[in-house]
């Protein structure tokens, strides 16, 4: 393994977050998907490492030590609780990586607080300005749900996160589904075109091959509105679990990017 992973606790108020952290080097946050762990990022947070990159991946309230009390108000109430942990950090801005509900957060926190986002990576980023449409949130949630025989739970997988031939039997794991319900929440209490642009940090959007969430079409409508600002990469063999199939690709077009914005 390419350097230690330090383990810390960073307080905000009454909230206490778990922190991993690994490597040296220009800081990046990676943020997890809905009802999901730090522990996702694994893999990617290795090669990054071995990159010449410093990784922060706090873990959600109520997912391993941190708080699970109180429960997010709105978006905003979720990056606070990442800027809490890039000032304890002291390591100057960071570059946020986001997957999925967590390009959100990434994005509130540089409209927030551009003073602590260096840029920002998009993966499997649903940019429109609608929510996820009700059949692939059923998806989602049955994925999540430990109470559901599991080959329903695998169709729901296969249909909402995994291209076609990729195993989805791994994310049958590490589920945490009152998370999930507390940061859809969070999500629906904040209007989408508070933090569609990001601020004004640069934007890599990794847009995966098969997605029913991040639609080709809208990277397209993303571009012409924020210009030479964002970059598109496609994820080949790959959908709404993109860091599951493709970590080390994505990895390493995350790590030539940010050597182009930081240079």
């Amino acid at each position: 393994m390419n350097g230690a992973i330090e383990n810390s606790m960073v307080s905000r108020g009454d909230i206490r977050l778990e922190v991993y952290a690994q490597g040296a080097g220009p800081t990046m946050v990676l943020l997890p998907s809905l009802g999901r762990g730090a522990e996702d990022f694994e893999p990617m947070a290795e090669r990054l490492a071995e990159k010449g990159f410093r990784t922060l991946r706090p873990q959600p309230r109520g997912i391993g030590r941190s708080s699970a009390a109180p429960v997010y108000a709105d978006l905003q109430d979720c990056a606070a609780d990442i800027a809490a942990v890039i000032e304890a950090d002291g390591k100057g801005p960071a570059i946020m990586v986001g997957h999925a509900f967590g390009n959100r957060v990434s994005r509130m926190l540089a409209t927030a607080r551009p003073d602590l986002v260096s840029g920002v990576v998009l993966v499997a980023a649903n940019v429109g300005h609608a929510p996820s449409p009700p059949k692939v949130r059923e998806a989602i949630r049955n994925s999540a749900n430990p109470a559901l025989p599991d080959d329903v739970r695998l169709d729901a997988l296969r249909f909402a996160f995994f291209a076609p031939g990729n195993d989805a039997e791994p994310w049958l794991r590490n589920w945490h589904p009152e998370v999930l319900a507390a940061q859809r929440v969070a999500g629906d209490q904040t209007a989408r075109s508070i933090d569609y642009a990001a601020g004004r940090a640069p934007v890599l959007y990794m847009q995966p091959s098969h997605d029913p969430l991040a639609h080709a079409e809208d990277a397209v409508e993303y571009k012409a509105a924020l210009g030479d600002r964002l970059t598109v990469v496609k994820i080949p063999s790959s959908s709404h679990a993109a860091i599951a199939e493709q970590p080390m690709f994505i990895a390493d077009e995350i790590a030539a990017w940010a050597r182009r914005i930081l240079a």
